[in-house]
């Protein structure tokens, strides 16, 4: 049983609840590459899918979590429904809060969408990315992917590179590592570094090379030009050439990292295509970790494991 009855963000989820679900995690990806495959611990439950963003990895991975499960989903898309007839956010969320729904899991372009949603449903909220603020559940797949790898988070160097800025997986993954002890540094342009560094108490670095030879992991952004102002990247080439992780910079490191990427990734942009399908690349066992990670979430919010 959690403390928690929603999974908002990372930043002020208790680290119980953390290690918690990312210890629970294991089972379920037992129960994946199992022959079974599937339980009915939710078996009962209803659950709708509000995305209101594109997606494709985090909308399959809850679908695929929910019906592993054996609960009932709805998916609901806002190009399809009252939304885009100019209904508001809030006429939606009661609408569908009407439906006796036991949960909801949301990705809105909007921070704080999600802690909105709490307030009108008396089922739990999970956070599938809200903006710019937290994308909370990448982050806890980020953490299990590395603690199958190490066997531990506490005391780890993780790098995080690109456009930290504006991404939500970026902040998400820096309390959750701060939380379970990792020392962590942030990397790439000084247009794309957040003013807010220091209160997240990190480091940062302009130089990648610098970066590598320092952690035991490195996890690679993806360039979200959509979200990007004017003049913040002057080019894709240059990018690459100062923080891709190309394979001539890796390949000149004196050890062994492990390579992390939340995808989609944008080959030749972030990463190399000989780095991202090499032995030190856990970016597929990142997908896979993705689904039992929020089988663990879903259960431990809504099953009866009291």
């Amino acid at each position: 049983m959690l403390k928690s009855k929603h999974l908002i963000g990372i930043e002020n989820f208790p680290t119980t609840d953390l290690i918690k679900i990312i210890d629970t995690s294991f089972y379920f990806k037992k129960i994946l590459i199992s022959d079974e495959r599937k339980t009915d611990l939710l078996k009962g439950k209803t659950l709708v899918n509000m995305f209101f963003e594109n997606s494709t990895r985090t909308k399959i991975s809850f679908t695929l979590a929910q019906k592993r499960l054996g609960a009932d989903s709805i998916n609901f898309t806002s190009s399809t429904s009252s939304v885009s007839k100019g209904e508001s956010l809030k006429d939606t969320i009661l609408n569908i809060a009407s439906m006796q729904i036991d949960g909801a899991v949301i990705r809105h372009s909007h921070p704080g969408a999600a802690l909105r949603l709490s307030e009108y449903i008396d089922g739990s909220v999970i956070n599938a990315g809200d903006g710019s603020h937290e994308h909370p559940t990448q982050a806890i797949l980020d953490m299990v992917s590395l603690k199958e790898k190490f066997g531990r988070i506490d005391g780890l160097k993780v790098g995080i590179v690109g456009d930290i800025l504006n991404s939500r997986v970026a902040r998400s993954n820096i309390f959750a590592l701060k939380k379970l002890g990792a020392e962590v540094i942030v990397c790439g342009p000084s247009t794309l570094l957040p003013s807010e560094a220091k209160r997240l108490n990190i480091n940062f670095s302009y130089n990648l090379d610098e970066v590598l030879n320092w952690c035991d992991a490195i996890i690679a952004l993806r360039i979200q030009m959509e979200r990007m102002h004017f003049g913040r990247l002057s080019s894709k080439r240059e990018y690459y050439s100062k923080f891709g992780l190309s394979f001539e910079r890796i390949n000149r490191i004196k050890k062994d990292i492990v390579i992390m990427h939340p995808g989609p990734m944008n080959r030749g942009v972030e990463i190399d295509s000989k780095v991202a399908d090499s032995e030190n690349a856990i970016i597929l066992d990142q997908v896979l970790n993705g689904e039992a990670s929020r089988m663990s979430i879903l259960y431990l919010l809504l099953g009866d494991n009291n």
